[in-house]
């Protein structure tokens, strides 16, 4: 059937958009949406599938992404089953749209099916919508395999977007998480910063050298110290930073100097 969407009338006259309904043999519908506007980028074959069980939500979402002209076939499925049941091609599947709608990644059973869909689908790129921005969530997903996860406060062309970022390799994550994470660092330097302002001299000194990577000997020689007073100053400090290990202690040191006073 050809139809022209209502808000397209008389700004695209010369191209048309068709919409079918697609039967399988259990009698579970699916929909696909595409439009003969092809980019360049992808095959005339090429198709996105999402992935929901909720009807109604995966084929507003289709029909959004239809009309805002994506470029791909659209393809709506209940479940990874009944896209095996439809037989398309895997060749030219080249994302996955799984939307996660108020579940969020400590839900066992959604991590299943999502690490199900990234192992199934090898070659295309997963990617989450959810309503949880959480970013712990987040980092759950990109550990099990997915390429983005885009939160529903999203507009449609930042999902688009965070799909072809998906789709070209990169990896996609909410602005709102990026803030969050850099928040979360940048209290944890201030924490370093202010234990590394209770360091004596000597401290300091002893603290720079393991930053270095130099041996407890030459730390000794280098601040004129008994090699067990060396020993005694590193206690010290993991003790102050919740190390475990000197090289837990460099990496924490270098942690609390600005990469621009290094030297």
């Amino acid at each position: 059937m050809e139809n022209t969407h209502p808000s397209l009338m008389g700004k695209l006259e010369n191209e048309s958009f068709t919409r079918e309904i697609v039967v399988n043999n259990n009698q579970h519908h699916h929909a696909v949406y595409s439009n003969d506007r092809h980019f360049q980028k992808y095959q005339p074959e090429d198709y996105l599938a999402i992935v929901d069980k909720r009807a109604l939500e995966r084929e507003c979402l289709a029909q959004a992404l239809h009309n805002h002209h994506i470029g791909l076939k659209v393809y709506t499925f209940g479940s990874l089953e009944e896209w095996r049941a439809s037989k398309r091609s895997v060749s030219h599947l080249r994302a996955v749209l799984v939307n996660a709608g108020n579940r969020n990644m400590d839900d066992t059973d959604l991590t299943a099916e999502i690490s199900e869909l990234v192992a199934t689908f090898e070659s295309a790129a997963v990617v989450v919508v959810a309503e949880n921005d959480d970013l712990n969530y987040v980092l759950k997903a990109l550990e099990i395999g997915v390429r983005g996860y885009i939160p529903t406060t999203c507009g449609i062309e930042i999902c688009m977007q965070a799909i072809e970022l998906a789709i070209a390799g990169g990896k996609f994550v909410p602005a709102s998480s990026v803030l969050a994470l850099r928040k979360m660092l940048g209290n944890r330097n201030d924490e370093f910063r202010h234990i590394a302002t209770s360091f004596t001299a000597r401290q300091s000194a002893v603290a720079e050298g393991l930053r270095r990577g130099k041996a407890n000997k030459i730390i000794a020689y280098e601040l004129n110290l008994c090699e067990s007073t060396v020993k005694v100053h590193i206690r010290n400090i993991m003790k102050k930073l919740g190390a475990t290990n000197r090289t837990e202690v460099a990496y924490k040191i270098s942690d609390m100097i600005p990469h621009e006073t290094r030297f």
